[in-house]
C-alpha cells in the first residue's frame, strides 16, 4: 500500500505541474516528464525495481535572468523499494553573451563527460543506461560545481570544456580528506556533417578525482558509493578511482537530413578507471564499453539493440576481487508524438562474476509522457 500511495502522490505532482505548463512567468517555461516502468526482474546495477515503478520523472523551469544569463531549476522524483525519492536535480545559471565563444555555468548540473550523461535518462533509447554509466557514474552524474566551455570558430564543431565539482554526489564516503574541488573534468568534442544525410561526433573525456572511495576494514561489506554485488539501489559510483578516461563516437544517418521519418543512430562508448585506491597495482582497473544501434524505420516506430560489458576490481582492504558482467538488450518503441513513448525491452545478463543475483532475463515496459516545455537534447 505504501508503494501505491507513493506512486499516486508522484503521479499527482506530475499531472498538476503538467496542467500548469500553459502558464508562464514572463519568458520562463515550465515542463514535466512522467516515466513509468514495469519490470519482471531488476537488473544487476540497475535502478528499476521489480513491478510497477516511477522512474526518472522531473519538473523543470527555465528562462532568462536579465540580459546576460539564463537559468534552469529541476526537481526529480522516482520510487525505490516502495518509497518516493525526491531531490533537486539541477539548479544552475549560465552565461549567454561571453566573447570569443566562451560559456560559463555554475550551480548543480549534469557533467558533460561522455555522450549520455548530460541527457536526462527518460530521453534515452533504452530503459536502463549501459553498464558503464550505471557502474561508474550512478546512471546519471550531476554535481555542484563550475563549467567553462569554449566553442572554436571553425567550419566544423569543436568544443573544449573543463569542469570542477565537489564530487560528493559521485563518491560520497571517502577514505581521505581531499581539497575542493574534489573532481575535475576535461572534455573535447568534435563533429561535422558529411553531407545532408550523414553526420558524426567524437568525444574524449578525462576525469581526475581526489576522492578515494572508503574501504571497509574487514572487506565484507561495501559502503554506499562503492558497492556492486546486489540489486540494492545506490546513488553515485559503484566503482571509482583517481583517473578516468572515456571515449565516445556517434554516427547518424537520415535520408536528405529528414530525421523525423527515418534515422539510424550508431554509438560507441568506452571507459577505463585507474588508481582505484592506495593498495591498487598497475593491473587493477575498471573497464566498460557499450555499442548501440537504433533504427527509426517510421516516424512512430523505433527498434534498437545494445551490447555492453563491465569488468572491475572490487577493493577489500588491501586486496581485490574480480567483477564481471555482460549485458545484451533489444527494444521496440512506439512514439505517437514527440511528447510520449511506449517502449518494450528484453535484457539478458550473463557471465556474471561478483554478483549474487544477476537478472539473467528481464522484460521491461516503459511509458514516458512529457508536459509543457522540455529543452532539446544535444546531438
Amino acid at each position: 500500500m505504501q508503494k501505491i500511495n507513493s506512486l499516486i502522490l508522484a503521479l499527482s505532482l506530475a499531472v498538476a505541474c503538467g496542467g500548469a505548463t500553459a502558464q508562464s512567468a514572463g519568458n520562463w517555461q515550465f515542463g514535466a516528464v512522467l516515466d513509468l516502468t514495469h519490470s519482471t526482474r531488476p537488473l544487476a546495477l540497475g535502478s528499476r525495481d521489480k513491478g510497477l515503478q516511477l522512474g526518472h520523472s522531473d519538473i523543470t523551469a527555465s528562462g532568462p535572468v536579465g540580459a546576460l544569463f539564463k537559468a534552469q531549476v529541476g526537481a526529480m522524483f522516482e520510487t525505490h523499494d516502495g518509497k518516493l525519492e525526491k531531490s533537486i536535480e539541477e539548479a544552475w545559471v549560465e552565461t549567454t553573451r561571453l566573447p570569443v565563444g566562451l560559456q560559463a555555468r555554475v550551480g548543480r548540473f549534469a557533467s558533460q563527460i561522455g555522450y549520455l550523461n548530460q541527457q536526462h535518462p527518460h530521453a534515452d533509447d533504452f530503459v536502463e543506461r549501459p553498464l558503464l554509466y550505471r557502474g561508474f557514474f550512478g546512471g546519471h552524474w550531476n554535481d555542484d560545481g563550475l563549467r567553462l566551455n569554449w566553442t572554436a570558430p571553425t567550419p566544423f564543431y569543436l568544443m573544449v570544456g573543463a569542469e570542477a565539482f565537489r564530487g560528493k554526489r559521485l563518491v560520497e564516503e571517502i577514505a581521505n580528506k581531499p581539497r575542493n574541488p574534489g573532481i575535475a573534468t576535461f572534455v573535447v568534442k568534435t563533429g561535422a556533417d558529411l553531407n545532408r544525410s550523414h553526420s558524426w561526433q567524437l568525444g574524449l573525456s578525462h576525469i581526475r578525482s581526489r576522492r578515494e572511495a572508503a574501504v571497509e576494514e574487514h572487506g565484507h561489506e561495501e559502503v554506499e558509493g562503492n558497492a556492486g554485488h546486489d540489486h540494492d539501489h545506490a546513488h553515485g559510483a559503484r566503482f571509482s578511482g583517481r583517473q578516468t578516461w572515456m571515449i565516445d563516437a556517434t554516427w547518424k544517418w537520415a535520408p536528405g537530413g529528414n530525421n523525423r521519418d527515418q534515422q539510424v543512430r550508431l554509438g560507441f562508448e568506452a571507459a577505463r578507471i585507474t588508481g582505484l585506491n592506495r593498495f591498487a597495482a598497475a593491473g587493477d582497473r575498471h573497464e566498460a564499453n557499450a555499442i548501440t544501434l537504433v533504427w527509426r524505420l517510421r516516424p512512430e516506430w523505433e527498434v534498437g539493440a545494445r551490447a555492453d560489458w563491465l569488468r572491475a576490481r572490487m577493493p577489500h582492504e588491501d586486496h581485490f576481487d574480480s567483477v564481471l558482467l555482460r549485458e545484451r538488450a533489444v527494444m521496440v518503441a512506439w512514439k505517437p508524438s514527440h511528447m510520449q513513448s511506449l517502449r518494450l525491452q528484453y535484457t539478458l545478463q550473463r557471465d556474471a562474476v561478483g554478483f549474487e543475483n544477476p537478472a539473467k532475463r528481464s522484460v521491461q515496459l516503459q511509458y514516458v509522457l512529457a508536459f509543457g516545455a522540455h529543452g532539446a537534447h544535444a546531438y
